[in-house]
């Protein structure tokens, strides 16, 4: 519980900074979010992506608002009958507005109660979280079919090029393939940003979320997949690396690191869903930078880095992604509606040695699902080439991004 004139006192304090802060880079899903739908809109991501700066970008576009961030330390005693009292201090404060903005709301426990109380009363939100199924659980039990949930993911390179002020060109790319997305390394290019953030996201939406008594693991199986990504992996091979003493164990870290938005996992295509269950997965990245900042050889491998942004760009779009593994292989497939609708192989730079392996993986899933044509992308290559009468497009990543 916090005492009423504290909970004034951090409300325009909060207020004060908000309106003293950088409205940043406009994100891309600044268009996507309408506040005049009926709903609680939720705008979900991995700390330090920009949720934030969404948020206040947003809140421009209102005249009259209430907004409150309860990752601020002092509201750590925040209790469910405070609701009651933020409600009548914002209107004692503003007057009468019809939009709360909350931010980071998971840290306030049964917040789902009264925004629930308010909807009925025909008031809009917008929320923002780091923890994916924290949420879900809230959302699912009090406002099934009363919210809208929108991710947010670092920047993409379109709006690395407008902070960086750059064209869309070949030595942009390197510096984005390299850097990653999160604003603040962006801005002041130190590691100890990206290990801190690492640091805060194993300790604050996993360990101390779902109260683990062995945080040291965690960042040790975290760093490792950091370490591995684009790779396969089984929840058995974890339990065996790193002694966990059953494949439950390694399922729920692995769910934990989705929930945070640090880590993704790709099934291998199957039409049975008992087979994507049981065969191996593939492990990515939230960020490129980050990766590389905390693993032992993500960065050496250029390869891989591509193939990590790829899938960023392809996760922000779809829902449904798989890798493709028969006699040969191919990096992604991209489903829509129960369909699949297009084949992509990634591969830094084709040449002699590969060039067969890299075809022959496409060509095969290409064949096997029916599609008109496929797509390798590459570091910076552009070709057409023709196969059992489909068409294979050769693009540069950059330019990819760019359209």
């Amino acid at each position: 519980m916090i005492l009423k004139e504290t909970l004034r006192a951090i409300v325009k304090s909060q207020r004060k900074d908000l309106t003293e802060s950088e409205i940043g880079i406009t994100r891309e899903k600044l268009n996507d979010i309408d506040l005049s739908l009926p709903f609680a809109l939720v705008i979900s991501g991995t700390r330090r992506c920009g949720k934030s700066t969404l948020l206040r970008q947003l809140i421009k576009k209102k005249n009259n608002f209430y907004y409150f961030n309860f990752e601020d330390p002092r509201t750590a005693a925040f209790e469910v009958n405070d609701f009651q009292k933020l409600n009548d201090i914002f209107i004692e404060e503003y007057g009468k507005a019809d939009c709360y903005f909350f931010d980071e709301i998971q840290n306030a426990e049964k917040w789902e109660l009264f925004v629930r109380q308010m909807l009925d009363k025909k008031m809009h939100f917008v929320l923002t979280g780091s923890n994916a199924s924290l949420l879900s659980k809230e959302l699912g039990t009090r406002l099934t079919g009363r919210h809208l949930r929108f991710e947010l993911f670092p920047f993409s390179f379109k709006e690395f090029l407008k902070l960086t002020k750059s064209n869309a060109s070949n030595a942009s790319f390197k510096v984005y393939l390299d850097s990653g997305g999160f604003p603040q390394y962006l801005k002041n290019k130190r590691s100890e940003i990206l290990h801190e953030l690492l640091n805060d996201i194993i300790t604050r939406d996993i360990v101390i979320r779902h109260k683990l008594r062995n945080p040291k693991i965690v960042k040790e199986i975290a760093v490792y997949l950091l370490t591995n990504i684009g790779k396969e992996f089984s929840y058995r091979s974890l339990k065996e690396t790193f002694e966990l003493g059953s494949t439950n164990t390694a399922i729920f870290l692995i769910s934990c690191f989705e929930d945070s938005y640090l880590l993704f996992t790709v099934p291998r295509f199957s039409y049975s869903l008992k087979n994507q269950i049981r065969n191996p997965k593939k492990i990515y990245s939230v960020d490129n930078g980050l990766s590389a900042v905390n693993s032992a050889s993500f960065s050496e491998d250029k390869g891989r880095m591509l193939e990590n942004l790829v899938f960023l760009h392809l996760r922000k779009k779809y829902k449904n992604i798989f890798y493709f593994r028969e006699k040969y292989e191919c990096d992604f497939l991209v489903g829509e509606k129960n369909k699949i609708i297009a084949a992509i192989q990634v591969c830094y730079d084709l040449n002699d040695d590969n060039r067969d392996r890299e075809i022959e993986g496409l060509d095969e899933a290409i064949k096997k699902l029916n599609l008109k044509e496929g797509l390798i992308l590459t570091f910076n290559q552009e070709d057409k080439l023709f196969t059992s009468n489909k068409r294979i497009i050769i693009k540069p990543v950059w330019k990819w991004l760019a359209e």
